[in-house]
């Protein structure tokens, strides 16, 4: 078993329901073992700035599936939980990022590992750095990315 960390973003709908619901497809499919989910987090859009604010979270766990099975997995369930994938960083129902698979450094035309924008993203860091605070990313401490990034618009939710 690999730990993991998946990242999750919604601006549409029942923003924390999308989320709620993703993670409990996760964990009915049993392909990810002791997961755990931060708080949920109010955030700014990030990328393309036109559009409603998001709710993030990120959650950690163990899995068999090797990176891509992973993906196809997460992206599975943006499929049912209808992902469109119209613009770019733009509106969605649900994202679920792979942010880590173990020490693992991966670059594919599909997937990067860790996801190339980590250490950009006060709202991946913040609920990461919840679940492990420890958590070093591509040799750099995910505390110390954070540290350099402004976290002041992200307003804690739930749990």
């Amino acid at each position: 078993m690999i730990e993991i960390g998946l990242g999750f973003g919604s601006n549409m709908g029942d923003k924390a329901g999308h989320i709620l619901q993703a993670v409990a497809e996760i964990q009915a499919a049993g392909a990810v073992q002791n997961f755990r989910l931060s708080g949920l987090y109010r955030t700014a859009p990030w990328g393309n700035l036109d559009q409603d604010w998001f709710v993030n979270a990120c959650g950690i766990g163990e899995t068999a599936l090797s990176p891509t099975q992973l993906l196809h997995f997460v992206q599975g369930i943006e499929q049912r939980m209808g992902r469109k994938r119209i613009i770019h960083w733009g509106p969605r129902t649900i994202d679920i990022d792979l942010l880590y698979y173990g020490s693992a450094k991966l670059d594919l035309p599909d997937l990067m590992i860790p996801h190339v924008e980590v250490l950009n993203r006060a709202f991946v860091l913040v609920p990461l750095l919840e679940l492990k605070p420890d958590l070093v990313l591509g040799g750099v401490t995910a505390s110390d990315a954070l540290a350099k990034l402004d976290s002041s618009d992200m307003v804690r939710l739930s749990q």
